[in-house]
């Protein structure tokens, strides 16, 4: 009775609103489960605390791929990345063909942006891309062909910010003249932001955040090389949330706090995980299929229709599902034709934690590692008992793996072992052929 009077007073508040909400949606590259002090990090991490205090934090938030460019189509899409032929990190167009892969997001695929665009937002992409573009792959569509109005992307990206390199990697050591310091991106994209969205000030904003730490090279703020990685990612993950706070500062002195919907997800785990540190235990990292590889933190705040304070420990919510419930969070009608691999989360999100009608589903690594001439095809983790099998579904409180040949099933209750240690193929044999089953059709019928 109590839920459902809250729920109701949550709607109430949503429909009062005069106008709908600004989203700005922050992606935090290979950013782990265990990240954050909220998910029980041992960082301190005050702004990420602050914005999970004020939100919500989803404990069960999946991302559709281990892997950049096929998690961020899930998000753009709210569909599987195999559907748009996308199994890795974009690349080469070698290492795109050996990856069995296209060498972009193909613009006819659905886009959340475009969808917003239409509704009367003003949308922008600020930060890394990784959907097309760079390398010798020069004719990805334009931002404009997703529903930007306005793009800033990385190297990897078909329209690249000066200030963030035109032609240089990220991730080395090189700078052209215009480009800003590593250390000092994050600030970049968020002036870029809050700039943006005071520029817009007329009209509602959808804002793609997407920030390149805390993905290798950790480069500290003071550029000193001589600490061991733990600690040059201390540095980074400090100035991240730091960066985090100005955000938060940003939208408060622009008096619009109080009308913007704030998304922060990782997109996918982290490389390196440090002994487990950075996923709280979970077996796995980037590139695996294990929880530590595709289980990341998700917040949300939206002040006055998002639950404060609140910790939704059992819904399990998919970056497939984050299409359609900000589309129904913010009064956004679906298109008649759209078929979403995803589910309306609405209700969770405010505040009454839910089942799910459909499995999540996953593959990653569709042949061995292949490496040379600038081709990195599948990257598997080092890390020990960390490179798991190529096709995952999760239903309830189980979760199969499986080899897309049948072979390598597990079969763990992650209600009772969050960590995958115990494979219970054996002791649940009919639950383990149910879920192989379900795994290898739905492999066959995206690939």
């Amino acid at each position: 009775m109590i839920r459902s009077i809250l729920s109701f007073l949550f709607l109430l508040a949503l429909t009062a609103q005069a106008a709908p909400p600004h989203v700005v949606f922050v992606l935090v590259d290979d950013f782990g489960w265990g990240d954050p002090a909220s998910y029980g990090g041992k960082i301190a991490t005050p702004n990420l605390d602050r914005l999970a205090r004020e939100g919500m934090q989803f404990r069960q938030f999946y991302v559709a791929s281990p892997i950049c460019s096929a998690s961020r189509c899930g998000i753009v899409t709210g569909q599987y990345p195999a559907r748009w032929h996308l199994t890795s990190y974009l690349q080469t167009r070698e290492g795109n063909r050996l990856c069995e892969q296209a060498d972009y997001l193909d613009p006819a695929a659905p886009s959340l942006p475009r969808l917003f665009r239409k509704a009367g937002y003003a949308t922008a992409h600020i930060g890394k891309w990784h959907l097309g573009g760079g390398r010798d792959v020069t004719d990805a569509p334009k931002f404009a062909a997703y529903g930007y109005d306005m793009g800033l992307g990385t190297y990897e990206s078909p329209e690249p910010a000066a200030a963030l390199g035109l032609k240089t990697m990220p991730w080395t050591m090189e700078r052209e003249p215009q480009q800003v310091a590593r250390h000092d991106r994050t600030r970049w994209m968020v002036d870029e932001t809050l700039a943006f969205l005071k520029a817009k000030s007329g009209k509602p904003c959808l804002v793609n955040l997407w920030l390149d730490d805390t993905h290798t090279p950790f480069r500290p703020v003071d550029g000193t090389d001589e600490r061991d990685q733990l600690e040059k990612f201390r540095a980074v993950l400090i100035e991240t949330d730091r960066q985090i706070g100005r955000l938060l500062e940003g939208l408060r002195e622009l008096g619009i706090e109080k009308d913007t919907l704030i998304l922060l997800a990782g997109d996918n785990g982290p490389e390196p995980s440090f002994d487990h540190a950075r996923t709280g235990g979970l077996r796995g990292m980037k590139w695996s299929l294990y929880e530590g590889g595709i289980r990341t933190p998700l917040i949300a705040r939206w002040p006055g229709v998002i639950p404060s304070g609140q910790v939704d420990e059992t819904t399990l919510v998919g970056a497939v599902d984050l299409f359609p419930t900000l589309a129904s969070l913010t009064g956004i009608p679906l298109p008649a034709d759209y078929a979403s691999d995803g589910e309306d989360m609405t209700t969770a999100f405010k505040g009454v934690p839910r089942e799910r009608s459909h499995p999540l589903f996953w593959e990653y690594g569709r042949k061995p590692a292949l490496k040379g001439q600038g081709i990195r095809t599948f990257p598997y983790p080092k890390e020990a008992d960390a490179k798991s099998p190529n096709v995952a579904v999760r239903e309830g409180r189980w979760k199969l793996l499986v080899n897309a040949d049948g072979s390598g099933t597990e079969l763990y209750d992650l209600n009772s072992d969050p960590n995958e240690t115990m494979n219970r193929t054996e002791s649940e044999p009919e639950v383990a052929a149910r879920l192989k089953q379900m795994a290898l059709k739905w492999r066959a019928d995206v690939e």
